[in-house]
């Protein structure tokens, strides 16, 4: 499922493209299924709020590992996910920088600062924003749960010089205060990325992005496939974050059959069991 002239035009522009209904209601109940029974695993790759409840789980698009999964491996190589990814990167090498779902539980769900994602990959060695992220909505999602706010077009901004953000369960690499005051007094307002369930969003690794406390009554959530040109992989040193943050596995991810679009069962529904 390329993007028309069109949609690439706007990605361009604007830093991001959203996708509705992009996946089936059975689609998603496969991967709602598979987030839950990941969510109940005491590992090292999910990662909980200080209250107890589920913040991240990564690393669930692999074969092996403690929350691989056959549901979120046939995602992300399915053609609504790889195509309009290739386009945006420019490149028909791609592979996966890591998959993170983010929960963001009821109540409990705590904020994501303004940050863009390359302020963390730059210093993993990555030397070029050639990246991106593709997100699938496995809830609906509204303002008042914690939806994703993006600033459009700060991506042409560039990389804004990050500081270590402490201040949340799950430690990273943010826009300090004054800069993203700066941002945001001279940029168009920030937009909330909100609809039901099986909506997509696609954007650039330096577009300006947060979101807020689920003060409702629901889980939200959502996966983020990030994506990097194979070309632009990082040299890997003793140094470097660990394989589910930053992944060694750098080979071209191939686009593999969408059953949905010939009429059959679709594949994320018979990749219903783990691997």
């Amino acid at each position: 499922m390329p993007m028309t002239r069109e949609q690439l035009e706007q990605y361009r522009r604007d830093g991001y493209l959203i996708f509705p209904a992009l996946f089936s209601p059975a689609e998603i109940a496969v991967l709602r299924a598979e987030t839950a029974r990941l969510a109940a695993i005491e590992v090292e790759t999910v990662i909980r709020e200080r209250t107890g409840g589920v913040r991240s789980i990564f690393r669930v698009h692999e074969d092996d590992g403690a929350t691989r999964s056959r549901a979120f491996r046939a995602l992300v190589r399915t053609p609504r996910v790889l195509e309009p990814t290739r386009q945006a990167l420019g490149s028909d090498e791609v592979y996966i920088y890591h998959t993170k779902i983010n929960t963001k539980p009821a109540i409990e769900g705590t904020v994501w600062m303004w940050h863009q994602d390359y302020g963390s990959w730059q210093r993993d060695g990555c030397t070029r924003p050639d990246m991106g992220t593709f997100a699938v909505m496995m809830t609906d999602s509204t303002e008042m749960n914690g939806a994703l706010y993006v600033v459009p077009g700060s991506h042409h901004r560039g990389r804004i010089d990050p500081y270590y953000d402490e201040n949340t369960s799950y430690k990273f690499w943010a826009v300090r205060k004054r800069d993203m005051i700066e941002v945001l007094r001279s940029s168009p307002p920030p937009v909330p990325i909100i609809g039901p369930a099986g909506t997509c969003v696609l954007f650039h690794c330096n577009l300006l992005h947060a979101s807020g406390h689920n003060l409702s009554a629901e889980d939200r959530w959502h996966i983020y496939i990030s994506f990097n040109a194979c070309a632009n992989a990082p040299k890997f040193t003793a140094q470097s974050r660990p394989d589910w943050v930053v992944s060694r596995n750098t080979q071209p991810l191939p686009i593999e059959a969408d059953t949905l679009s010939s009429g059959t069962e679709p594949e994320l529904v018979r990749a219903a069991s783990p691997i």
